[in-house]
């Protein structure tokens, strides 16, 4: 039945049963595309636990990678020991296999947004899930993860966006980050409305973006590197510690600048194959718009990571990075 919903959703089998019941624990369908898992028996170590995918429609391997998770549940090789709330998010954008439908809906988790159209509608219905949920589960450390795959290749094919906000990272995150076989994380500097910083500015969960390898059609994935990481999902969920590694096996970077794009003639000045995390040395032209002229690195390199030239007016272009010192366990 679990591994089903998965087939419900993108057939949109309305018919399907909307709760059941599973060796561990019990499922209820509470929306297109969410399903809420409860325990028979939550075990002590348990946390609150958010495994959204989808967000962008295009990006199967975190699919694949939730639905060979919820096999072993149902086969009865993991035993849920943690409430969990799986998330398939732009439903029409899965089906179509594209990045979104009408605008991106990775940037619209604000509370208070009026924007119109099935994006923002969603959006909407997305956040009062995930506040229904953190709800319903106060007492209990509260941990998102949002699973996503790169437009482009990558000098590090599996790295975690680190959302802003004012409360600190849990080190042993980290250390199971590193276990999981991440090989960067990326600490942001401001807010940005993703589906991740929702979770961590309004809720103080502990939330990451995490890039698992390059955008894919389903059945081309490397699902064989994500090995590790669907461990750490399988640990989370049966509500016992997962496996720690050291952090220095990281690299860490920081946000120095956001390139935004607010001309109609905006373009980037590097080919568009340029992976993710290449490295721009001082005085190299990054990009020319029409409004704000050229953009060129100063005194110090930078990295840029997420180029995309085609995004909406007003929106970010890149992000530009520095290497950072790992956090400390203070």
């Amino acid at each position: 039945m679990l591994s089903e919903w998965l087939d419900w959703t993108l057939d949109e089998q309305r018919d399907a049963p909307r709760q059941g019941t599973f060796a561990s624990g019990h499922f209820e369908i509470t929306a297109p595309g969410v399903l809420r898992l409860t325990p028979y028996r939550q075990r002590p170590d348990a946390h609150a636990c958010i495994f959204s995918a989808a967000i962008h429609g295009n990006e199967t391997a975190p699919v694949e990678l939730i639905g060979a998770w919820l096999s072993e549940l149902e086969a009865g090789t993991l035993t849920l020991g943690a409430p969990v709330l799986v998330i398939l998010g732009n439903i029409p954008a899965l089906k179509a296999q594209q990045r979104f439908i009408h605008t991106n809906l990775n940037r619209l988790f604000e509370r208070g947004i009026t924007s119109s159209g099935d994006e923002p509608a969603r959006a909407r219905q997305l956040m009062a899930k995930v506040d229904d949920f953190f709800s319903d589960n106060a007492a209990l450390p509260k941990l998102h993860y949002d699973l996503h795959t790169a437009i482009r290749a990558s000098l590090f094919s599996r790295f975690v966006v680190e959302p802003y906000a004012d409360g600190d990272t849990d080190h042993e995150q980290w250390q199971w980050l590193a276990a999981a076989d991440m090989q960067a994380v990326l600490h942001q500097h401001q807010h940005s409305w993703t589906f991740s910083h929702y979770s961590k500015h309004y809720h103080g969960a502990q939330s990451f973006t995490f890039e698992l390898g390059r955008v894919a059609p389903f059945g081309q994935n490397d699902m064989a590197s994500l090995t590790p990481m669907l461990a750490l999902l399988g640990r989370l969920s049966e509500g016992t510690a997962p496996a720690q590694s050291d952090i220095n096996a990281i690299t860490f970077f920081r946000v120095q600048h956001e390139l935004m794009r607010h001309g109609d003639d905006f373009t980037l000045s590097f080919d568009d194959d340029t992976p993710n995390f290449t490295r721009f040395t001082p005085g190299a032209c990054l990009a020319n718009d029409s409004q704000n002229g050229e953009y060129r690195v100063g005194d110090s390199p930078l990295h840029v990571v997420f180029p995309n030239a085609n995004v909406e007016i007003g929106a970010r272009a890149a992000l530009l990075v520095a290497p950072c010192a790992p956090p400390t366990d203070d």
